[in-house]
């Protein structure tokens, strides 16, 4: 969001997400692990060890059968993901609003260009980190514990006995479910900017990107939270040769969860999901935004 500043290269762009988005993984991440273990969990629960009721109910049994350590299980995979991740969210969005602001002959942004602009840093995201989600994926499935001893196993014998393509399985999920969730956090960004009073300091800056930021990943989650449940399950299908998976492409996906499992299906992990994101997307705006300071003081120092 260096657009109401003074623009700074791509390299200083690009570094700033990457900071903010391993920031914001170190912090948030057994929220996710909870996440995908409930959105894995097909039909209703059922009372056991191998069942969850709910985010409280998948934390302490996690930790009480497999060890708190198990809360970062797979992190390994997210921690590279989340550098050229995020890197690429935000230095994408600044690229494309650039671009959409020449195209449409805008001077400063607007809520229609803030979403269209989000929604392409989004495509964009999604071609870096479809295989990192695959394996993180596979990582977090509890069936999957024994069949792969960390990430590099996983690459090796999804390639081997997949293909290498295989790598790239739920691409058109994952775009879906990037698209829908830059737009609405760009999108809610711009929006609450404009509505909040401007902050005089440096301390009223930082609440207000921390409320831009949460509402943005709040309002983002709400809306992709159905693909990102499809998403999981695509990944999580082993391809077989001659058979079509049961899940494999993401709107004939979504339909199958909703007739099989009712449509609250499609918000599995929801809760976890809206407060790893909700308050993962302040931290990503406070940080980047912090960042992006750093480095423009750093660079109008050096040119004094």
């Amino acid at each position: 969001m260096s657009s109401e500043k003074a623009p700074l290269p791509f390299g200083y762009t690009f570094m700033a997400g990457a900071i903010a988005g391993v920031s914001e993984i170190l912090v948030m991440y057994p929220l996710d692990v909870v996440k995908t273990r409930v959105q894995l969990q097909t039909g209703k629960a059922v009372a056991g060890a191998d069942t969850y009721n709910g985010m409280f109910d998948c934390f302490s049994k996690i930790i009480k059968n497999e060890g708190f350590s198990r809360l970062y299980r797979g992190i390994t995979a997210p921690i590279l993901m989340e550098a050229p991740k995020r890197a690429t969210k935000f230095a994408a969005n600044d690229k494309w609003g650039k671009f959409y602001r020449d195209l449409f002959g805008q001077t400063q942004m607007t809520q229609s260009l803030s979403v269209l602009t989000g929604a392409s840093a989004g495509a964009t995201e999604s071609f870096v980190v479809v295989p990192f989600e695959l394996v993180k994926i596979r990582l977090q499935d509890k069936a999957s514990a024994g069949k792969y001893n960390g990430m590099i196993d996983v690459v090796m014998k999804t390639v081997r006995n997949e293909g290498l393509l295989a790598m790239y399985n739920g691409l058109e999920s994952t775009l879906w479910r990037h698209i829908l969730w830059n737009a609405g956090y760009f999108g809610c960004i711009f929006q609450v900017r404009q509505i909040i009073p401007k902050a005089d300091t440096k301390q009223g800056q930082m609440v207000n990107d921390i409320i831009a930021g949460s509402v943005g990943g709040t309002v983002g989650t709400i809306l992709n939270t159905p693909m990102d449940v499809v998403k999981s399950r695509i990944q999580n299908t082993i391809k077989v040769p001659g058979q079509t998976p049961k899940y494999n492409w993401a709107w004939p996906a979504v339909a199958t969860v909703a007739k099989e499992e009712g449509a609250a299906a499609l918000y599995k992990g929801f809760v976890p999901k809206v407060l790893r994101l909700g308050p993962g997307g302040g931290i990503l705006l406070v940080v980047y935004t912090g960042v992006m300071d750093f480095f423009r003081n750093m660079r109008e120092a050096k040119l004094a």
